[in-house]
């Protein structure tokens, strides 16, 4: 029997009403339209669409948004002094700088320049304290969707089970970890370090693969009735006979074996790309409320 697939798509619109009704009571209350400014810098292809989607969500959300698109030569200061100047005006509650940046870009530099209260991607030195301390402030985007995506299988209280997190990124493996311990979860973070993989990933009720190798975690990686959280969004070559496209998007685990073993698991694409936006959309006010001390 094949695993339950979670719908992510169904979860972010979920996430997004919520989000749409806090929104027309702070406007109701207070007076005011919370605002996202998004910067991209280069025309990659994959950063245009998610930015694109980003923008778009806000719009059907009622949250207003500035689109800033600079030239893919654009250098260190003139980004820097960019988001300086986003982080300065009273207007805008929430600053997303698209990642990856161009390679010669600091993207440390960059992100250390937005102002830590309308870091809605959270990862400032200072949003990533807050997490640790289990302090009130704003979270990773996409840890908290695949948080979101665990409850919605498993039910609110994921308390005692065992997360194992392949990756260890600052983006999502390392506050991925921290999230699952505020549920009161034993979490492991394995890499490509890690001995005897195979054997850990089995002992997990939650598998979340965020490596971002290809198909890596094959389904007898995956405990029989475990949930698995697939991160991964990887474009690889198209080898159906049928293919309309050359390439299609799959992510860090093999999906066609694994939902033979799972309980639950997510789909890519349609699993944490919507969630992750969703949670972004969340954190846009959220942060617009910590600004005005409305929380």
């Amino acid at each position: 029997m094949s695993a339950q697939i979670i719908d992510g798509k169904q979860q972010a619109q979920i996430l997004n009403q919520k989000t749409k009704e806090e929104l027309q009571k702070i406007e109701k209350e207070h007076g005011f339209t919370p605002c996202l400014a998004v910067v991209l810098v280069g025309e990659d292809p994959a950063s245009q669409v998610y930015v694109r989607n980003k923008v778009r969500t806000a719009g059907e959300i009622g949250i207003k948004s500035l689109e800033f698109v600079l030239p893919a030569d654009t250098k260190q200061e003139d980004l820097e002094a960019k988001v300086k100047e986003l982080s300065k005006d009273e207007s805008v509650d929430g600053i997303l700088v698209q990642l990856p940046l161009p390679k010669h870009l600091n993207q440390d530099a960059v992100i250390e320049k937005i102002d830590p209260l309308k870091d809605v991607d959270g990862l400032t030195e200072k949003s990533a304290g807050k997490l640790s301390l289990g302090k009130i402030g704003l979270r990773a985007c996409t840890p908290s969707g695949s948080v979101i995506l665990a409850k919605s299988a498993l039910g609110d209280d994921l308390t005692g089970l065992n997360v194992v997190i392949i990756g260890r990124s600052i983006l999502v493996g390392k506050p991925a970890a921290l999230l699952f311990l505020e549920e009161n979860c034993t979490v492991t973070i394995a890499h490509s370090k890690t001995k005897n993989l195979e054997e850990i990933c089995k002992n997990a009720d939650i598998l979340v693969a965020a490596v971002g190798r290809p198909l890596m975690v094959k389904g007898d990686w995956v405990k029989k009735g475990a949930c698995v959280i697939d991160v991964g969004i990887n474009r690889v070559e198209n080898n159906a006979v049928d293919a309309k496209s050359k390439t299609k998007l799959v992510g860090d685990v093999d999906f066609e074996s694994a939902k033979e073993i799972a309980g639950q698991i997510t789909p890519v694409p349609g699993g944490v790309g919507p969630m992750t936006i969703a949670c972004l959309m969340q954190n846009t006010i959220i942060a617009a409320k910590l600004r005005r001390n409305l929380v």
